[in-house]
């Protein structure tokens, strides 16, 4: 390069190229060119390394294999000394496994051999997107309340994933906000103008869960009066949140594996596959591997959700972030009821902070609504604070992890028949309007167990 063309280069190049094969980086150059961006190239990881120290860059697209390392060493590179250069791999085809190592070392995205223009092009569109790392926490932040160390790392993490498109799975217990996780990863990444959309699979009919995810054709089946989209097609340049995804039925997982591999759908009633492109986050509060074992979830599905996992950790582990809870609540609850927020007494701070929280967040809204209800006056004093009322203490997790909950329709505790049992349950139903999979998520049991309840005592 002479002086003269290093004085007229911009301060900025858009992409780095990095590939031993002529055709293909001319190829992808060509291909840049024509979305209007600037673009450099390089054969090696010497030379992409050498590009990388004397120019700045929006983007680096490299192959996997190179004469003198692989693009595994260059990710790591970029993470090292360029933590905030997105960083895609191209792969060859199949190289699903190659794949998911890049994504968890911190690679943004990958695209596979032979190398499809508009899947190159959504990819590059995506990572121009990103904005500097930090630049979105505070209007991403928001509903994400807590700064306990372990919420904090929990955020940091979060924040982390916003800047890749690796599959994420969500973990932890019933109402500690995984849904709210999902929407500021959303939210703080290059899809944050894009939709999201939110999918509790444990919610929708096994007759019409193929519909629901892919979409039909007309005809296709009695009552499909007309053509239909599915929500990975409502979710298209977004985000597909697929809550408690340990409820779908193997016959779906099938389906949905195909899908996220293939970046792909087929409507029903449809003769060929459509593109789709969206990023996956998924989310449970049961042990998948544990499903895994129990041959209840398909182990190949299982590694494609679980690229990288993200624990939501219980309230009675960070207790520290209550005060901050219960005002944020108090003001919400006031808001919508147009009155002046109440004020929580010493008192009735230190019984939450006593408690243990089985149902998480989620249980501490409801309390502090009932005693918003009861209280006499502004202010919420301790026996205003109806612990019994929400009283699941079989729901929390033993030594093994495992609640009882969690271990069938008929582990649920000794009141499963009880009258007190069918009035909390129908409390729920009625805080609800009798939308059984919300109220199923507030007694922190599946839609399964709820609805087994329901025909039990013939109320379904």
């Amino acid at each position: 390069m002479t002086i003269r063309e290093r004085r007229n280069r911009p301060e900025s190049v858009d992409v780095l190229v990095v590939d031993d094969e002529d055709d293909i980086r001319e190829l992808l150059e060509l291909s840049l060119l024509r979305m209007g961006l600037a673009c450099d190239t390089a054969a090696s990881v010497t030379q992409a390394r050498a590009c990388l120290e004397r120019q700045r860059y929006r983007l680096c697209l490299t192959d996997m294999r190179l004469p003198d390392g692989d693009g595994l060493d260059l990710v790591e590179y970029i993470q090292k000394h360029l933590p905030g250069l997105p960083v895609a791999v191209i792969t060859a085809f199949g190289s699903i496994d190659t794949a998911i190592r890049a994504l968890k070392l911190g690679a943004f995205d990958f695209v596979t051999k032979p190398i499809e223009l508009k899947v190159l092009r959504e990819l590059v569109n995506h990572a121009l997107k990103l904005e500097p790392r930090g630049a979105a926490s505070v209007s991403g932040d928001r509903g994400l309340i807590g700064d306990s160390p372990a919420f904090r790392h929990l955020r940091a993490q979060a924040e982390k994933l916003a800047r890749n498109q690796a599959p994420v799975f969500i973990h932890g217990e019933s109402g500690t906000g995984k849904e709210v996780i999902a929407r500021l990863i959303h939210a703080l990444g290059a899809r944050a103008q894009a939709p999201f959309v939110p999918i509790n699979c444990g919610a929708i009919s096994p007759e019409l869960m193929e519909s629901e995810f892919f979409g039909h054709r007309k005809g296709s089946f009695t009552g499909a009066a007309s053509d239909k989209e599915g929500l990975f097609q409502a979710a298209s340049g977004g985000t597909l949140f697929l809550d408690e995804i340990g409820e779908l039925p193997l016959s779906m997982q099938v389906k949905l594996l195909r899908a996220i591999q293939e970046r792909a759908v087929r409507p029903v009633g449809a003769h060929a596959e459509e593109a789709v492109d969206v990023r996956i986050l998924s989310a449970s509060h049961q042990d998948l591997s544990r499903l895994v074992a129990e041959g209840r979830f398909r182990h190949d599905l299982f590694f494609r959700i679980n690229v990288i996992t993200l624990r939501v950790p219980p309230l009675r582990e960070r207790r520290e972030d209550i005060p901050a809870l219960v005002e944020h609540i108090l003001a919400r609850l006031a808001e919508r009821e147009g009155s002046a927020p109440h004020r929580l007494s010493a008192e009735a701070l230190h019984v939450l902070q006593a408690h243990t929280f089985p149902g998480n967040v989620r249980e501490l809204e409801n309390l502090l609504e009932r005693a918003c209800a009861l209280c006499d006056g502004d202010e919420i004093g301790g026996a205003d604070i109806d612990l019994q009322a929400t009283d699941f203490s079989q729901s929390v997790p033993d030594a093994a992890g495992v609640s009882a909950i969690e271990a069938g329709v008929d582990d649920y505790g000794p009141e499963a028949d009880s009258e007190l049992e069918r009035l909390r349950v129908l409390e729920a139903l009625e805080q609800t309007r009798w939308n059984r999979s919300a109220a199923a998520r507030q007694l922190g049991m599946t839609l399964r167990q709820l609805r087994y309840r329901l025909q039990k005592w013939d109320l379904e």
